[in-house]
């Protein structure tokens, strides 16, 4: 299994990637060429930033750590010719599972990506590595630095240490700074075909051939959403609460309904992972400060404790706020599948398991108006980014399904 494996339709992102972690290679290991010169970093095809964009579901993160593993791969067959990133080795396997010493994966659970947590990284960054071949940073989330936060980053990368790489993810160039972007050798990734992802739903998960294909069908390529409705009942129920909102919205009572049912089911999300992460990490915080029998804290915790209880509210809204855009992210996909279908189309369906709720409303309905239901979902995408109350952004957008 090379470390490539789990990229999923991505065939010239992962060649100028095994190109660069090649070129990689010879920069540490001084590999000379055939005049007896060593490798100049100027004739690599390896840089100390790069920034993966696509779509979501595309594999951004996924390409990131596969080329952080090829990085720090030690496979002894590289001396023979083989090509950095077999899979196996200490600095493929490690890396891969997230224990690798030289290697931080840095994601969040928050709205964003402050300036504290983001002078750490830049003080890690000027480390050389500890035992590995480079010192590699993966921000999965870099879309969500705040202003602040990506001023700090930019001097690090304006001023990378010689053996760290920064590995950057983000939707698109437009969602990093441009001083940022500027300094990073960006790679595009696409969506991923819905048999690449079946394909590998079946291969790697090991799900059914006909629930791999409903499900990446469903998602439309988005790997990660495809293997969670494949996998997960309470997902695959949630998805069909938000495609019956079209035929629910025929007075304004079944409108504030359906909308407060959907804001209802982000909540229960945000709950869910509440209950799951909040009590251990509550419970691990009093024991690393010393709580006493009975839950007593120590003398001047009560900071800690707060920050703790701030963080983990945040986290909560930030799980609420993916879970709806998850859902309208659903419908919108019903919509396009009704527009398919009223100008006679022949893309295949998303949702051909509703055939049945397709028809009725795109037969009970025009293009045009299909059209503006799909453009008052986007705007109630905007307004959530605008931190619009969540239930009066869905609200209006219910009652604009109605009209069309």
């Amino acid at each position: 299994m090379a470390v490539w494996d789990d990229l999923v339709g991505q065939a010239r992102v992962q060649a100028q990637l095994a190109d660069a972690a090649r070129d990689a290679d010879g920069l540490v290991t001084a590999v000379a060429d055939r005049s007896g010169a060593t490798l100049a970093p100027a004739a690599s095809r390896m840089t100390h930033a790069w920034l993966f964009t696509g779509p979501p579901g595309s594999g951004r993160s996924t390409a990131a750590r596969a080329f952080a593993a090829a990085l720090q791969c030690v496979s002894p067959d590289r001396a023979l010719g083989g090509e950095p990133g077999c899979g196996f080795c200490d600095g493929c396997h490690t890396t891969l599972v997230g224990t690798h010493a030289d290697v931080e994966i840095v994601r969040t659970d928050q709205l964003s990506i402050g300036v504290k947590d983001t002078r750490e990284l830049v003080r890690r960054a000027q480390l050389s590595p500890a035992g590995g071949r480079w010192q590699v940073i993966v921000l999965e989330d870099a879309d969500r630095l705040t202003e602040g936060a990506g001023n700090v980053l930019l001097k690090a990368i304006e001023e990378p240490a010689p053996r760290t790489v920064w590995l950057l993810c983000a939707p698109s160039l437009e969602d990093v700074l441009p001083t940022i972007r500027s300094r990073c050798r960006h790679l595009v990734l696409s969506t991923p075909s819905v048999d690449a992802v079946a394909d590998v739903l079946v291969r790697r998960d090991g799900i059914d051939p006909a629930t791999a294909a409903t499900a990446a069908r469903a998602t439309q390529g988005h790997i990660g959403r495809a293997r969670r409705l494949a996998t997960d009942e309470r997902a695959r129920a949630r998805r069909a609460v938000v495609l019956k909102v079209p035929l629910r919205v025929a007075d304004i009572g079944g409108c504030l309904k359906a909308a407060q049912e959907l804001v209802d089911a982000a909540g229960e999300d945000a709950k869910q992972v509440a209950e799951e992460m909040d009590v251990k990490e509550t419970d691990d915080l009093k024991a690393a400060l010393g709580a006493a029998a009975g839950g007593r804290m120590p003398r001047g915790t009560a900071g800690a404790m707060k920050e703790l209880a701030d963080r983990q509210k945040r986290r909560s809204t930030r799980t609420q706020r993916d879970s709806l855009d998850l859902a309208l992210s659903d419908l919108t996909g019903f919509y396009r599948d009704v527009l398919a279908l009223q100008l006679g189309s022949r893309v295949a369906l998303a949702n051909e398991d509703v055939r049945d709720s397709l028809d009725r409303v795109a037969q009970s309905s025009t293009p045009e108006r299909t059209l503006r239901r799909i453009e008052a979902i986007i705007a109630c995408r905007q307004a959530l980014d605008r931190n619009v109350a969540p239930l009066l952004a869905v609200e209006a957008m219910t009652v604009t399904l109605r009209a069309g």
